[in-house]
């Protein structure tokens, strides 16, 4: 059985960045809320508790039932977890007095404690609390401080139970890490074996046992995620796997025909379907963006369901869903009022009446990329920047017509060829255009204009949770400019957005 770490969620911004470093540790892990989680039938070797965004001290902060845990498993406490442990145990946990957010070092270091070895005397850590520990009860040992903060990290005598009131999942925390592999290694034992190789070799397995030879059906969008699905259902069912590639007409430039031809020749069962005038017709008017996702996810289904019925006997009804999405749908919090309706987890409906699988529903997204690399899918899939469900109608800003899909699939299409010509599409997370609502005044010749304006945007971003601007070099950026007004009819303005998330988004809508 899989060894795996369970990582409690409090509600923190940064628990999936510790299921993430933990993952670099080639150890797995799952996330699950507070006061809801399996513990039959799983090999669980640790368990680290998140932190939140409440305070201990709330009366209606998340308060959750160790006993199946504490002193049977491996424990760690993360900021509020660490605090969480203290107060219950009998210590006192008060508002700081100073504030205890941002780099601080620790002053001192246990060296001996498994926890801390290998640290670095003076080492750099993340604090990101209001509340702080003031005391603790006699059991409880303290294995490192910051110069304000005494309780920076401890550990309970007596059971392998530890507490940090900093962030070791942060990349501030410089040798945050170390110390997750101290726990996760050293302390809990596991055997760092979940590799994308492994991943591959059981996931076929478990995919030829469950569906057998029950016929599959997939819709494929051409981004990574449904394509490694693809491979991976292909190696285990083969032909019994039907692939359907629908062209909702706000797809890049020649993409649906390129992209085809590609799925074929990896010898997918994969049909085509050109649905561009259905979906645009649907689209007619509209401008709110997310009444363009609905109405692009229920003519996606009509369509989806319309190719289906052509095949006889589908029993499954396969999903590229990844772990982010399942989580959220999970969440301690609820399902986000703010998720986008194409990311809902299971979003087709109850009356196809097929089973579902999805096979990367534990994967975040450099791993689905790490096994399409074993699985030898092409870079063309494996490292395409994010592409939006909806496509280019999340990037037209207003309503929607033939003529502006046109216009700003030309100019999307200068930058990205541009960008790879250039050698930096690999350099950033994500790059688009966008079609703003507005015209500007221009002079092309001797003639005045008014045209479009269109936005350039690429970030970079090791995970889509937060992003910077890509700083591209201006000589690339006038040309590409350059280019698109030359080129692209009914563009006399091109604009680059240098905008970070947080406070924007990555995409415009």
């Amino acid at each position: 059985m899989q060894e795996t770490i369970l990582i409690l969620d409090f509600g923190s911004q940064y628990t999936q960045l510790i299921a993430r470093r933990v993952r670099e540790l080639n150890v797995y892990c799952e996330i699950h809320p507070f006061n809801k989680f399996p513990l039959e039938g799983k090999n669980y070797r640790g368990v680290i508790l998140s932190g939140s965004p409440f305070s201990v001290r709330d009366e209606n902060a998340p308060f959750p039932d160790l006993e199946n845990i504490r002193k049977k498993l491996p424990l760690l406490g993360v900021c509020y977890g660490a605090q969480y442990l203290a107060q219950s145990s009998g210590g006192v946990v008060a508002p700081s007095k100073i504030r205890e957010y941002g780099r601080a070092n620790l002053s001192f270091i246990e060296h001996d404690s498994e926890l801390m070895h290998g640290l670095s005397e003076g080492t750099q850590v993340w604090m990101s609390h209001a509340d702080t520990i003031l005391s603790v009860p006699g059991e409880f040992h303290v294995i490192a401080s910051t110069g304000d903060v005494e309780f920076a990290g401890y550990r309970i005598l007596g059971e392998p139970t530890y507490g940090i009131q900093f962030h070791p999942e942060v990349y501030h925390t410089t040798e945050g890490l170390k110390l997750l592999k101290n726990f996760v290694v050293g302390i809990c034992g596991c055997q760092q074996s979940w590799t994308p190789e492994s991943f591959v070799e059981t996931t076929i397995a478990a995919l030829k046992q469950k569906l057998g030879k029950d016929k599959v059906v997939l819709g494929l969008s051409g981004g990574v995620d449904s394509s490694v699905a693809a491979m991976l259902l292909h190696r285990a069912v083969g032909r019994n796997l039907y692939c359907i590639f629908v062209d909702n007409g706000l797809l890049r430039k020649d993409e649906f025909n390129r992209v085809l031809e590609r799925y074929k020749q990896l010898d997918l069962n994969v049909t085509g379907v050109d649905a561009s005038g259905l979906f645009l017709d649907a689209l007619k008017g509209v401008v709110d963006p997310e009444k363009k996702r609905k109405i692009i996810g229920k003519t996606f289904i009509d369509v989806f369901d319309t190719e289906a019925h052509r095949i006889e006997e589908i029993k499954w009804l396969a999903q590229g869903t990844i772990y982010p999405d399942v989580i959220e749908s999970h969440s301690v919090k609820g399902p986000s009022a703010t998720i986008k309706s194409h990311h809902n987890v299971g979003g087709l409906p109850d009356y196809m009446k097929l089973k579902i699988v999805e096979p990367l529903n534990s994967l975040f997204k450099d791993e689905v990329r790490k096994v399409g690399k074993t699985l030898g899918l092409e870079n063309e899939f494996i490292d395409r920047h994010p592409f939006p469900g909806p496509g280019l109608a999340v990037r037209i800003l207003s309503d929607i017509d033939r003529e502006k899909v046109r216009l700003l699939q030309d100019v999307d299409d200068i930058f990205i060829s541009g960008l790879r010509t250039s050698k930096l599409y690999h350099t950033v997370w994500q790059a688009f255009a966008v079609l703003l609502p507005v015209q500007s005044v221009g002079v092309m010749g001797d003639e005045r204009t008014y045209e479009n304006v269109v936005a350039l945007r690429a970030v970079t971003s090791t995970d889509g949770m937060t992003a910077d601007w890509a700083h591209l070099p201006y000589e690339f950026l006038a040309k590409v400019s350059n280019d698109i007004i030359n080129k692209v009819k009914g563009v006399n303005r091109v604009v680059y957005d240098i905008s970070s998330k947080p406070p924007a988004t990555i995409e415009w809508e």
